[in-house]
């Protein structure tokens, strides 16, 4: 089969999370025999742009609010004047709208898979029969939770109106859709009201696993994209409440790009920027803590930490989506209990009996997700040969 795929962001470096999961998707639809196009921006804030082989860029283009400053202002308007939510007109462009005319017109794709609802409005653009929608999470909770927590009039009004929105759109692109894949069962029950809908086991972001155990450096270890709220929210919960009751002879330390503000804040705490090997930092951690309050779909590095073998410390949000974990995990949503849990994990011996049955999961998993993406493209192979049956009169 030939498959599109359209997307915010090209996924192929593997830079942020959605774009590990998006990724992931794509090289299992490679492994079983597609013949896969990826069309997409390219993040002027990543620095230097990498384009794949089968990845055709729209064009540079800061998607992040802060990095695209007067800019925002332009796509907050535009969202006013069509009635569009925020996060999906600031994708909107002649030139995306081109290139897909191009390649449509030239090619001729068996299957169009929508990466992510806020591509949605291309659903204006693509007529085709044949539609799967990646839905990396329910976007409207997530805007219904800043909207629930926020304290801001103005703030709340924004998020209120991007979740009424952005419902809107993802139950419009779902509708389409032949397929729905989503990473949790949580999301998949609530798209099987639109179309056929599945979960993805997603597997760890890891090309590969770790042979031998490497020594721990330090004692606490936290990894993430700070830009992103949830995960800021996370940090600064973890860094305020958390931190204080952990014994002081334990050093923490902090990786991911976005959380300068914590050498001024908190000097005890090692903050590191980003890493380049985000796996040889975990594994040089006695335990990982994912200290996650909102947010929805699955956490990549969650999977990560996993596949590393670790002791991981993470709340219920942090393991949303991950059933039957290895005994390396242990769950914690108050401060007290995070503290504890954290202390323990630091003070277990490192064993190698968790390392191979952390190597094992991971395995497991990366296995069910390929058989997963396979049955999701067979159900579109069945769906396309019922269409291209003759029946005579």
């Amino acid at each position: 089969m030939k498959v599109l795929v359209v997307t915010t962001v090209l996924p192929a470096r593997k830079l942020h999370g959605s774009e590990v999961a998006s990724q992931n998707i794509i090289e299992a639809l490679q492994h079983n025999g597609c013949e896969v196009t990826v069309l997409g921006y390219g993040r002027k804030e990543d620095g230097e742009l990498h384009i794949a082989p089968h990845e055709v860029l729209v064009s540079e283009r800061s998607v992040e609010t802060k990095q695209a400053k007067l800019k925002a202002f332009g796509w907050f308007a535009f969202s006013l004047l069509k009635r569009l939510p925020y996060s999906s007109a600031k994708y909107i462009s002649s030139d995306y709208i081109k290139r897909v005319q191009s390649l449509l017109s030239t090619e001729s794709y068996d299957a169009i898979v929508i990466d992510h609802a806020q591509i949605g409005w291309l659903l204006d653009v693509i007529k085709h029969p044949k539609i799967a929608l990646i839905a990396h999470n329910l976007e409207h909770e997530i805007y219904r939770q800043h909207y629930e927590r926020s304290q801001n009039r103005l703030a709340k009004w924004v998020y209120q109106r991007e979740a009424k929105l952005v419902k809107r759109l993802e139950a419009r692109v779902a509708s389409a859709a032949q397929e729905v894949w989503t990473l949790t069962q949580h999301d998949t029950n609530y798209f099987a009201q639109f179309t056929q809908a599945r979960t993805l086991s997603l597997p760890s972001s890891f090309a590969n696993i770790q042979a031998e155990p490497i020594p721990k450096v330090f004692d606490i270890g936290i990894i993430g994209s700070w830009s992103w709220k949830p995960n800021e929210e996370g940090l600064r919960w973890f860094l305020e409440t958390v931190y204080p009751l952990l014994p002081p002879s334990l050093n923490v330390h902090v990786a991911g790009r976005g959380a300068d503000w914590i050498t001024e804040s908190y000097p005890k705490i090692h903050y590191r920027g980003f890493v380049e090997d985000s796996k040889a930092f975990m594994m040089q951690a006695r335990v990982m803590a994912i200290p996650t309050l909102s947010g929805g779909g699955i956490q990549i590095k969650t999977l990560d930490a996993i596949a590393s073998g670790s002791q991981i410390v993470g709340t219920s949000t942090a393991l949303r989506g991950i059933a039957n974990p290895p005994r390396t995990v242990a769950i914690a949503d108050q401060p007290q209990q995070f503290a504890q849990q954290l202390a323990t994990a630091v003070s277990l011996d490192y064993s190698i009996a968790d390392l191979a049955e952390s190597q094992q999961w991971y395995r497991d998993r990366q296995a069910r997700f390929l058989h997963e993406v396979k049955q999701g493209m067979q159900a579109l192979v069945t769906s396309i040969e019922l269409d291209r049956l003759v029946i005579p009169k």
